[in-house]
């Protein structure tokens, strides 16, 4: 009992000597503080400024509110003693209040005080100060914000700030921006020159657009630093002509995949039925309604369910747009077999009444179809910024085309299909009904469509127009390939999307199309079957 009660004391002890110990230092700290803070009622904007400087030099995290008071215009400094303090108008006075304790004085009146007047230097100087005093904040985002705004202001009074905060922080990604922010305020300080280019080296390193900003003010600079600022620059454009490559291979891929998706179900029904289909388009805009009213559904009964909404819309718009194909080719296409500038016609027509029925039932108006939580924001690849609806619809094109390959080359349907496609009439001598192969085979084709406008509709306005846009698209894509040859559609679909990625910067989009067509009629004048040429019906005929 004793012994606990000695120990109780002795906590009790160590208790009062850590309070009066940080009361000490705090003491300490507003003596180094007071005459500072004294000093931003200075006699012109430069004392002011240096007065800042001063104050952020100390790191107290009170600095912060007193500048934010001083560009508010709340600092003022009493006539009399010169005492600054915060101030706000109270009738005849201003409430004083202490800036460095917060403790409230006497009021004072308002013809015994000044304000501390600042102007838009000031301001600016006073902007970087407090974000340079957040590096040392406890969120990592307001200390990433504040590396950032370093990094733009380039002001080398920052400089010790950031080397405490560099030592300070644990994070890897806001360490290197404090290091990067660091290099520039190093460039525009009066460093000497091994300094600068072993800053130059730093700041290279990322080779993003933004160092080509910190370095090319260098350029011309005599001397060694100008040398290295020159040779970092040519570096970075080399590196970035490079990733522009890249990316333009990436973004053609993702348009190659979204013209797969939407000449895929084409090049079956061409190549198989040779039929000319120009209601296609209306399949995909079909399949992009049918996810625009499950999402509608789920919103209404089931909104836990969003983030599953294209996984239920992948069926439901394969069996909408697939039964309303054999509904077409059973009550239009067969009666026209044979005549393809009928059924090019026949299916025109189809496309208006298509597109005028979702108009009277829809409205004219986009409407809106959301993008789950696992298909929004983006990630960085190199100096690549990607969306992820841009990757899945890449990796969707590609999961059809895998899938359709499989139906075609291991089941019964997929085997009648190319025995249709090679020799119809043996195939119907040999029992298979070649009528049924056609219905299905239509039908399966704008069940395609229909899921190709599921994707379609994340990355495009869904409209009645929707299925237009892509029509003349996939004809290209079909005929360049290879009429009913899938491998020649993947291939032809991925060359023209890389094709057209590469022309547009220089051409722009539309004149880029042109020159694509162009370029595809002379390839069609020396190759008329396309890349890979079929075999079957479709040449024999």
């Amino acid at each position: 009992m004793q012994l606990n009660r000695l120990l109780s004391v002795f906590i009790l002890m160590l208790g009062v000597c850590f309070h009066v110990a940080q009361a000490s230092a705090q003491t300490v700290d507003d003596a180094k503080l007071r005459p500072l803070v004294q000093a931003l009622a200075g006699d012109n904007f430069d004392d002011t400024t240096k007065a800042i400087s001063d104050l952020v030099k100390t790191g107290d995290p009170r600095v912060s509110t007193i500048l934010n008071a001083l560009s508010a215009g709340d600092l003022y400094v009493a006539k009399a003693n010169k005492t600054v303090f915060l101030g706000k108008r109270d009738g005849s006075d201003y409430a004083a209040t202490d800036p460095l304790t917060g403790t409230k004085l006497e009021p004072v009146s308002r013809s015994a005080a000044d304000k501390i007047k600042v102007n838009n230097r000031l301001r600016r100087d006073i902007a970087a100060a407090i974000g340079g005093l957040t590096l040392m904040s406890d969120n990592i985002t307001e200390r990433r914000s504040a590396a950032e705004a370093i990094l733009k202001t380039r002001d080398p009074e920052s400089i010790p700030l950031l080397d405490q905060a560099i030592a300070a922080e644990k994070d890897a990604g806001v360490k290197a921006l404090m290091q990067k922010a660091k290099a520039a305020a190093v460039l525009s300080s009066d460093a000497a020159d091994d300094v600068k280019i072993a800053s130059i080296t730093e700041v290279s390193a990322g080779n993003s657009r933004d160092a080509l900003g910190l370095l090319t003010p260098l350029e011309g600079v005599q001397g060694p630093v100008g040398e290295a600022a020159k040779a970092a620059i040519g570096s970075i454009n080399t590196k970035l002509a490079l990733w522009n490559g890249i990316q333009n291979i990436v973004y053609g891929l993702s348009l190659g995949s979204v013209l797969l998706l939407a000449a895929i179900g084409l090049a079956i029904t061409f190549g198989v039925m040779g039929v000319i289909n120009m209601a296609h388009g209306e399949m995909v805009m079909i399949g992009a309604y049918t996810t625009f009213v499950v999402q509608q559904i789920i919103r209404a009964s089931a909104p836990g369910l969003f983030d599953y909404s294209l996984l239920i819309a992948l069926p439901a718009a394969f069996l909408v747009s697939g039964a309303i194909g054999v509904v077409i080719e059973r009550g239009i296409i067969r009666f026209l077999y044979g005549r393809p500038l009928e059924t090019l016609l026949a299916t025109w027509g189809i496309s208006l009444v298509l597109q005028q029925a979702i108009r009277s039932w829809f409205g004219a108006s986009n409407v809106q179809v959301g993008n789950p939580s696992w298909m929004a924001g983006s990630f960085d690849l190199g100096l690549l910024t990607l969306t992820w609806s841009r990757l899945w619809i890449i990796v969707f094109a590609l999961s059809v085309f895998a899938i359709l390959q499989l139906v075609l080359k291991k089941t019964m349907l997929g085997l009648r299909m190319r025995a249709v496609t090679q020799n119809r009439r043996m195939a119907s001598s040999m029992g298979i009904r070649t009528p049924w192969v056609d219905a299905l085979t239509f039908g399966l084709g704008s069940g395609i469509a229909g899921i190709a406008g599921v994707a379609l509709s994340q990355i495009d306005n869904v409209s009645p127009n929707l299925g237009q846009g892509y029509i003349i698209d996939s004809f290209m894509v079909v005929v360049f390939g290879g009429v009913g040859n899938l491998w020649g559609t993947l291939v032809g679909a991925m060359s023209l999307g890389i094709a057209n990625k590469f022309l547009e910067p220089f051409a722009g989009a539309v004149l880029g199309k042109i020159v694509v067509l162009v370029l595809i009629i002379l390839f069609i004048q020396k190759r008329p079957r396309g890349l890979f040429a079929l075999k079957g019906r479709a040449i024999e005929a």
